[in-house]
């Protein structure tokens, strides 16, 4: 075999990614929030580039979007209820300077002092002591009859059960503030929770010695406390979330409108315009430079308006997709897949998929997620498609109005959503009931 040098030439073809098409990707997939602060990066790095008005007036943008609310991926504003605790003034201290306070009125000896407030460092977010009386006192070289005594002050303070070292603890510090507590029920607390969890409520009754009734109104009584005292606390800020598209009704008609008000109004600087177009002593580094950052600003131009326009085009598929939901809500959601929006508008899948992720959209029925729209779904007797969402909202229907005593079981659920017509399997229900955290039906029983 003969091996030597040589010179071919062939054709070959391949994707290249240019860094214009890296930024268009980049801008489209970035929410509104992200944009912004996208945007004011460029406008740093980039002196061609300038912003009608000045900077952006961040605590402005804050407080105009202050009324809209904090919203998860899928929730429904029309058809559950809310279970999100709106910002109070007690978010705005954490748990351990609420009860840094307390300790500083409490009055107690200062060499107790020193103990609690290293317990009150050494609480969970929950308000639960995350270590031993035995370890704090070697860490403090003191007695651990003093740890004990310290952290009973700690427990006496609001919230009431904090300091506790276990759920039972917690539950216990909790009844001693009631009145008429049954006194079964600190036997169920220490040794059949997880029992009364998984509603063998008759198994708790044989084992308490009382009927199951009275194991009901202790489990009732049970849940009016709360396991985690410490969680109304917190150094998190509430999210808000900046619409990018609105939907509105306009007589018979919906229109879609891209939230452009969002975002600064950019344009390009006249000086260095100007210096461009007379070029007049200037050196070719400099020419250069302003060159390309010219078209730099003039290729981000051409993104964010592509951005717009792909947004637009999606999110008006969506809502003539999903007309039904639209007029009727959330039991007439139908299944959607990205490739038949995809199809619609002639782009690709992942482009549909950038389009509508962390992408939010204000509708008449509430502020909502793009991807929220995009629902499996199983087939009904008319032939059409119900999505799982629809489903699930009919199961939450049914199950609130059950005879609490006699529960549906999931084959029941099964037997009255085929009645409707929505062809549907048993662990199918089992699987939506089970997504939206709904207990089964022996949990869901109540006694006399």
């Amino acid at each position: 075999m003969q091996m030597g040098y040589g010179l071919w030439q062939e054709q070959s073809q391949r994707l290249v990614m240019t860094p214009e098409l890296r930024q268009a990707i980049t801008v489209l997939q970035y929410s509104s929030l992200e944009l912004l602060e996208y945007l004011e990066s460029e406008l740093s790095t980039n002196p061609v580039l300038e912003m009608d008005g000045g900077t952006i007036d961040w605590a402005e943008l804050a407080r105009q979007q202050r009324d809209l609310r904090s919203v998860r991926s899928g929730s429904l504003a029309d058809s559950r209820e809310d279970h999100t605790r709106e910002p109070t003034l007690g978010d705005r201290i954490s748990l351990t300077e609420h009860l840094n306070n307390q300790l500083r009125l409490s009055g107690i000896a200062p060499d107790l002092r020193r103990i609690a407030a290293y317990l009150i460092g050494n609480l969970d977010d929950n308000g639960y002591l995350t270590l031993a009386a035995a370890e704090c006192a070697e860490a403090l070289q003191v007695a651990e009859a003093d740890v004990e005594c310290a952290l009973r002050h700690i427990q006496s303070f609001e919230p009431t059960g904090v300091g506790a070292r276990s759920l039972s603890e917690c539950l216990r510090l909790q009844l001693a503030e009631r009145d008429s507590v049954p006194k079964e029920i600190y036997d169920l607390i220490e040794h059949h929770l997880p029992d009364v969890a998984s509603g063998r409520i008759t198994r708790v009754a044989a084992a308490l010695g009382v009927t199951a009734g009275d194991v009901q109104r202790m489990t009732d009584l049970l849940r009016t406390l709360d396991p985690k005292p410490g969680r109304r606390f917190g150094t998190d800020l509430p999210v808000y979330i900046i619409p990018d598209v609105h939907v509105e009704k306009i007589g018979g008609d919906y229109l879609v409108r891209v939230n452009d008000r969002s975002l600064p109004r950019l344009h390009i600087n006249d000086f260095y315009r100007n210096m461009l177009s007379t070029q007049d002593g200037m050196h070719k580094e400099t020419r250069d430079y302003i060159s390309a950052k010219l078209s730099g600003a003039m290729w981000l131009f051409k993104s964010l308006e592509q951005r717009r326009q792909t947004i637009l085009s999606v999110t008006t598929a969506i809502v003539e997709f999903q007309r039904g939901f639209f007029e009727e809500g959330i039991r007439s959601l139908k299944p959607l897949t990205l490739r038949q929006i995809a199809d619609k508008v002639g782009l690709h899948e992942s482009t549909v998929s950038r389009a509508t992720t962390g992408k939010y959209a204000q509708t008449p029925r509430g502020v909502f997620e793009l991807k929220y729209f995009f629902n499996s779904g199983v087939q009904t007797s008319t032939g059409e498609g119900a999505s799982a969402e629809s489903i699930k909202a009919a199961i939450r229907q049914l199950i609130s109005e059950e005879n609490p005593q006699k529960p549906l079981s999931d084959q029941k659920l099964t037997d009255l959503l085929q009645e409707r017509g929505i062809e549907i399997a048993r662990r199918t229900v089992a699987k939506y009931r089970e997504e939206d955290n709904i207990p089964s039906s022996s949990q869901r029983k109540r006694y006399q």
